[in-house]
């Protein structure tokens, strides 16, 4: 069987296609379209597909064999929508009420040096918490993951919801620079894999996986060969060594 239809790279987005929230280079788009084709190619990310639209520009769907939002919730296939799934249909308006007015009773009393707005994106498949808030500037989000590195703003907040909520069955999902993901256990990364039976081998490459980070759980699945890179350009650099040398 050949590499294309027997094999697919599976790329995280922010930290991995691109830097933090930043659109993609056109270095980054040359390299996918020529890894393209060798082997089948898609992403899986935590964003809603509009973030992604956003990051990797209006031909996403084309570019990619498999795209998939809020952890494979929102899944595509070569440009047409396969399946969703709705948190709140999964949990009901009440527990998601008790759980976002704890939440947010939490950051009111949270002593930060910044707060901004939208603390909690209800998307489809997920609760994105953010203490500072969506709205802050990318100054704001840069002093922020630098302030979380040491006082562990995000890590103490998890920890108390999983206390709290244990009841809900809820994974915690630390990504990016200013907030966490919440979402069922089983909702995470390793979602998108249902859709992926026919590949033989399937790659992923991320930037957060150690434990804890939002790309570990399908970087330690028995089902992927995970990769760990630090940038767009190292996973440039680890792909050709490994599909086109």
């Amino acid at each position: 069987m050949a590499l294309r239809e027997s094999t697919i790279v599976l790329f995280d987005i922010d930290g991995t296609l691109t830097l933090p929230r930043k659109n993609v280079e056109p270095e980054t788009k040359a390299f996918l379209a020529q890894l393209r084709k060798a082997a089948t190619i898609g992403i899986v990310g935590g964003s809603d597909h509009v973030k992604q639209h956003e990051q990797l520009g209006s031909s996403v769907l084309e570019d990619f064999d498999y795209v998939f939002a809020e952890n494979g919730l929102v899944a595509f296939k070569e440009g047409k929508l396969l399946a969703t799934q709705s948190l709140r249909d999964f949990y009901g308006d009440e527990k998601l009420k008790r759980f976002i007015n704890f939440c947010l009773h939490y950051i009111a009393d949270l002593d930060i040096p910044v707060k901004r707005g939208t603390f909690i994106e209800f998307r489809n498949g997920m609760l994105n918490v953010s203490p500072i808030g969506r709205n802050c500037n990318q100054k704001e989000r840069d002093d922020f993951e630098a302030y979380d590195k040491i006082h562990g703003i995000r890590q103490a907040m998890v920890a108390v919801l999983k206390e709290k909520f244990e009841d809900m069955k809820l994974t915690f999902s630390i990504g990016g620079q200013i907030s966490f993901d919440v979402f069922p256990v089983g909702w995470d990364k390793t979602y998108c894999l249902r859709y992926l039976d026919t590949f033989k081998t399937v790659h992923f490459f991320g930037d957060k996986t150690a434990p804890g980070g939002n790309d570990h759980e399908i970087f330690a699945s028995e089902r992927t060969v995970g990769h760990t890179v630090t940038n767009p350009s190292d996973t440039i650099a680890q792909c050709t060594a490994l599909f086109l040398s």
